[in-house]
């Protein structure tokens, strides 16, 4: 039996979204391997100062794609992002709020567990 997947701060990873369904596997959790080649790590809260950011860097995340069943994100919605991205966002000065219990532990390989903190929604 394989052992659950861990969050940055080294509890259960809990699910992002699962409407609309995230992740790299579309399971509502930000879940990964070595498939895949974007680690989509992050979940994020995403914000629409975010959305143009990352439509601006080629990556539409608002506009439906029914054919690959993508709604369109709006903001509020939760999406597992690219670990990569978020950093560049915050890097920008751009990046969307975050959910640590939900962000698996992969993405503390591009992101700065206290950069995520700063922008975490789930911290007491």
């Amino acid at each position: 039996m394989k052992a659950p997947s861990r969050n940055v701060l080294g509890g259960e990873l809990a699910d992002c979204s699962q409407a609309p369904r995230t992740g790299f596997f579309r399971d509502g959790c930000c879940n990964t391997n070595d498939q895949d080649r974007g680690s989509h790590t992050v979940c994020a809260v995403v914000t629409a100062e975010f959305l143009d950011f990352s439509r601006m860097r080629g990556n539409d995340l608002s506009t439906p794609r029914p054919e690959f069943q993508f709604s369109g994100l709006k903001p509020g919605d939760r999406w597992c992002l690219c670990a990569a991205r978020w950093r560049e966002a915050f890097d920008a000065g751009r990046a969307p709020l975050v959910v640590l219990t939900a962000t698996h532990e992969r993405a503390l390989e591009v992101c700065e567990l206290e950069d995520l903190k700063r922008h975490a929604i789930d911290m007491n």
